[in-house]
């Protein structure tokens, strides 16, 4: 049998972490069994419904490679990929399980459940809609709530993660199938969808093991043959004590992608998120993550969300794009992330920063701040030579002093390349007597006035002679 995944997101906002990766285990296993991923909208819920949140999906899901087989844009043969435009589906097989004996229409107003509610709070007993269950119910017609009718028992299934699972007829009740609005609800809409569609294996939240047993009673009540049941465990927030939410500190995916994380690295860290082959490997394509997926390596507890591990991540993965394809191809990644006065500058130029710069990147949006020096001349500020650690006890004579032979020994060079400066400043060291810490941080700082910067020779020869020396004297004389 052809392996079929769906992803099925509800479009009510942004992409949370937690929704991404729920989409890359089920691409993962589809392409690794030869098999295909559906996008399935969950658009039921008006009331939650965020326009343009579809759009959204789908360009989170394109811009992380995670391209499905059927669904919205590409079409396929269980069209609509809407669950909105599907109500005439979940109808008819609502009608099938009034015919059976299986759901009842159910005219009861919400005051009068909350009552029951209340009146089991009180009692201190679960509260089961079965134990309230009407006598008399009118024929269901849209516009009337309709009810699942549990027949409650012992249930056992498998969960390709969690292992055996049991659960007694106490967690069973009459859940509604078709809200007053005509639209179903999830516990109904989704087992229709996966049967119709062939789905072999729905991967959801951990959170959803509890409601298993009322979906086992609906597909034995409809007489379908279920699927895999596939458990992911939360993604937790960085203190490991309950699952990830909004004021956890977690962004969006579009944030971070915004933010300057690349698509391979968000992929990367959030398929290692929960998941790992047995080996110390952490870098990952997706070509990789295909053959080396597998359901049985997926953890049974949650893992804690790292923002720190995913820049490290996305640090390692510039420095790859760019060892392994060049400054071309990581160049074409960064056209949003250069600072403003960066943008009359030609290509070539940026591109020479770069090449001296990206080893020091975490993300792309780090190129503002550590390459506008490169760009326009820096304020000069004193009080971070004079506050350097090591140059703060150097006296202002000192410092004027070395920056003198500095420019003294770099103005004399015939050749102004990494290498010839390089020489030229191992030289200064051995004329000046000082550390490499002291005479390279004054130069380095004199040039930059930034906390960090790449090797002092490289900056230099980017810089290019009028520019450094131009830059050294400013400093000399400012002392």
């Amino acid at each position: 049998m052809e392996t079929v995944t769906r992803f099925a997101p509800s479009p009510t906002g942004y992409i949370h972490i937690g929704n991404v990766r729920s989409a890359i285990y089920p691409y993962l296993l589809a392409k690794q069994q030869n098999g295909k991923m559906i996008l399935r909208i969950e658009d039921t819920d008006r009331g939650r419904y965020v326009e343009g949140a579809t759009e959204l999906i789908e360009d989170t899901l394109e811009w992380l490679g995670l391209n499905w087989d059927e669904g919205p844009i590409v079409g396929g043969p269980h069209a609509p990929y809407f669950q909105s435009e599907r109500q005439e589906i979940y109808h008819e097989y609502a009608r099938r399980l009034i015919a059976a004996g299986r759901a009842y229409a159910d005219p009861t107003p919400p005051e009068q459940i909350e009552e029951y509610r209340k009146e089991c709070n009180a009692k201190k007993v679960p509260f089961l809609y079965r134990n309230f269950r009407p006598n008399d119910t009118p024929e269901w017609q849209p516009g009337i709530p309709l009810r699942f009718k549990a027949e409650p028992k012992d249930y056992e299934w498998h969960d390709e993660v969690m292992g055996d699972m049991h659960a007694g007829p106490e967690v069973q009740d009459d859940i509604i199938l078709i809200k007053q609005d005509g639209f179903p609800t999830y516990n109904f809409a989704h087992i229709v969808d996966d049967a119709e569609m062939g789905v072999t294996h729905v991967m959801r939240g951990v959170e959803y093991l509890s409601s298993t047993p009322n979906y086992l009673e609906l597909y034995d009540a409809l007489k379908l043959e279920r699927p895999k049941l596939v458990s992911l465990p939360h993604i937790l927030a960085p203190q490991g004590n309950k699952k990830l939410g909004k004021r956890d500190g977690a962004k969006s995916v579009t944030e971070y992608r915004d933010d300057g994380v690349l698509s391979e690295a968000m992929l990367n860290y959030l398929a290692c998120l929960g998941w790992n082959d047995g080996t110390e490997q952490e870098i990952y394509t997706k070509d990789e993550l295909i053959k080396a997926f597998s359901l049985d390596r997926i953890q049974t507890s949650g893992a804690r969300y790292d923002e720190t591990k995913l820049l490290w991540v996305n640090g390692q993965w510039i420095r790859r794009i760019f060892d392994e394809q060049g400054v071309e191809a990581l160049y074409t990644r960064t056209a949003e992330f250069w600072p403003e006065v960066a943008n009359n500058h030609p290509d070539d130029y940026k591109k020479r920063v770069l090449s001296i710069i990206y080893d020091r990147l975490k993300t792309l949006s780090d190129l503002r701040e550590m390459t506008a020096y490169f760009f326009a001349e820096p304020e000069v500020d004193l009080d971070m030579i004079i506050q350097n650690k090591f140059l703060k006890k150097l006296s202002e004579s000192e410092l004027e002093n070395l920056l003198k032979q500095s420019i003294e020994k770099l103005s004399s060079l015939s050749e102004w390349d990494a290498d010839v400066l390089q020489d030229a400043l191992n030289q200064l060291l051995q004329d000046t007597g000082r550390k490499p810490a002291e005479l390279f941080s004054l130069i380095r700082l004199s040039l930059s006035f930034a906390p960090f910067s790449p090797a002092l020779n490289l900056t230099l020869e980017v810089l290019g002679r009028d520019v450094s020396l131009a830059r050294l004297n400013t400093v000399a004389r400012a002392i």
